[in-house]
């Protein structure tokens, strides 16, 4: 750690004080609080910006860091036709994202107040904003109160295909992305109906007021793009490191009970499982798999005949219902009884990942479930479904670390056969298991080494400090060796 830890010293900088506004996705939401933490045992003091029921779903905070951690609520303005509640993206309804979008703005105006109370006092007045992709609106006002802004970046596997120069596009942008990913990414530019701006507006307003970058990457992470960021943005981006979870338990995610995590059904399962045997198969908590989609992923874990613990959740656009066994083929658990284990409830996954019985990951390549999986130097089974799991995914193959689900290019549809086939491929011990277990091993060396990942906050610290003692609100720190 830095020298901050130590502020009782007089020769000790004052601590910086530093507002995190995460997007309304969990996604974003818990690494940015291991962020605020991270912050807050180096003695700086922290206020994480969030919804009421975001922040009450969040786990709670290090009792050692708790005191310098502000959790401030900012209410989300009531849109008619959002269901009651939907604060963060797991809450809304994809027929309803426009209407959480034309809340999300709604907030501009209690940050803005909050920012002017926090300003009006020097022994209050941030150092520094964090402010994740889409919140335009707060940069705009730390703007106009002469607050610095670091923008809280995407992966570089992203940026490095979504901001290539249009000169650069084209053919090579084709080769890059499938079909299906072309798709679903034509619409970043269009209006989110009734909040009447784009994805890109939003990412544009934001940039154009932020005078660096902040990423949850480096360098040793993905050594091909992390170096493309900076040119291809024009601003300079400091590295975060992955900001891993703790091995010795994680956070609770959200929703979790209060019971014991070692007493939890799915972990008395693995006991009894032999060692490295298991495929652990969850999609996140909000990847929108079809019905038919489910039913080809139960039939290809099947089929493959390796042990599995599929942590299911509700099919998209399924009615609410009671048990896995109103979601998946008919018979499939009595077919499939000793093989595998389904479960529709919170299961904790960390508890879970560093079983020994678990050999495997089958994942949609969300970047947090990347980095815990990783942490445990599991091979990978990807079945990416939107956003930047498609690239984090092609960066992971290309790393050896496992095995991308075959998909149509054209629709992105997948079977039961290219399920099986790849779990096989990850989980049957032979060549391609060993080759795949190496690889994650590597990717494993740079997750777990907890010096390296310190180093990054503390020059990220350092970097920040730099910049509030120039003083200069149009131009950023310099960088770092490691960015």
């Amino acid at each position: 750690m830095d020298d901050d830890a130590g502020s009782s010293s007089s020769s000790s900088p004052p601590p910086l004080r530093i507002v995190i506004v995460p997007w309304l996705a969990f996604g974003h939401l818990l690494p940015y609080l291991e962020l605020a933490e991270r912050l807050a045992e180096r003695g700086h003091r922290v206020s994480y910006v969030s919804t009421p029921r975001n922040l009450a779903r969040l786990p709670p905070l290090n009792p050692a860091t708790a005191p310098r951690v502000d959790l401030v609520p900012i209410p989300l303005p009531l849109v008619d036709g959002l269901p009651d509640g939907a604060e963060s993206t797991n809450d809304v309804p994809d027929e309803k994202r426009e209407l959480h979008w034309k809340a999300f703005d709604g907030l501009a105006e209690p940050f803005t107040r909050f920012l002017a109370h926090a300003c009006a006092d020097e022994a209050t007045r941030p150092h520094w904003i964090l402010a994740d992709c889409f919140h335009h609106w707060v940069a705009a006002a730390a703007l106009d109160h002469k607050v610095p802004c670091a923008m809280l970046l995407p992966t570089a596997a992203v940026l490095a295909i979504t901001q290539r120069p249009p000169s650069e596009r084209g053919g090579s942008r084709a080769v890059t992305l499938p079909r299906y990913e072309q798709a679903d990414t034509a619409h970043l530019r269009d209006d989110q109906g009734a909040s009447g701006m784009s994805f890109v507006q939003r990412w544009s307003l934001t940039k154009e007021r932020c005078i660096v970058g902040a990423i949850r990457s480096c360098v040793e992470w993905e050594p091909e793009s992390f170096q493309l960021v900076a040119p291809l943005l024009g601003m300079p981006v400091m590295p975060l490191g992955l900001l891993p979870p703790s091995i010795s338990g994680g956070r609770r995610r959200h929703g979790a009970n209060t019971t014991d995590e070692s007493e939890h059904a799915t972990v008395g399962w693995l006991d009894a499982q032999p060692p490295g045997s298991v495929l652990y198969v969850a999609l996140g908590s909000e990847v929108p798999l079809r019905a038919e989609q489910v039913h080809e992923l139960a039939l290809g874990l099947e089929l493959a005949g390796t042990r599995f613990l599929w942590a299911l959740r509700k099919p998209s656009g399924a009615a609410v219902l009671g048990d896995a066994a109103d979601m998946l083929p008919h018979g499939f658990q009595e077919r499939t009884h000793g093989q595998g284990l389904v479960t529709t409830g919170w299961v904790p996954q960390m508890s879970i990942l560093a079983h020994g019985a678990v050999g495997g990951f089958l994942t949609h390549c969300g970047r947090n479930s990347l980095i815990e999986g990783l942490l445990f130097g599991h091979p990978l089974v990807m079945l990416p479904v939107f956003g930047d799991q498609g690239p984090n995914a092609r960066q992971m193959e290309a790393k050896k670390v496992g095995l991308q689900v075959a998909r149509d290019d054209k629709d992105g549809s997948f079977d039961r056969h290219g399920v099986a086939g790849a779990v096989q491929a990850v989980m049957v011990e032979g060549e391609s298991r060993r080759g795949f277990v190496a690889g994650a091993a590597k990717m494993q060396q740079v997750v777990a080494d907890a010096k390296l990942q310190e180093r990054y906050v503390d020059e990220f610290v350092q970097q920040l400090r730099s910049y509030t003692v120039r003083g200069d609100f149009t131009t950023a720190p310099p960088t770092s060796s490691s960015s």
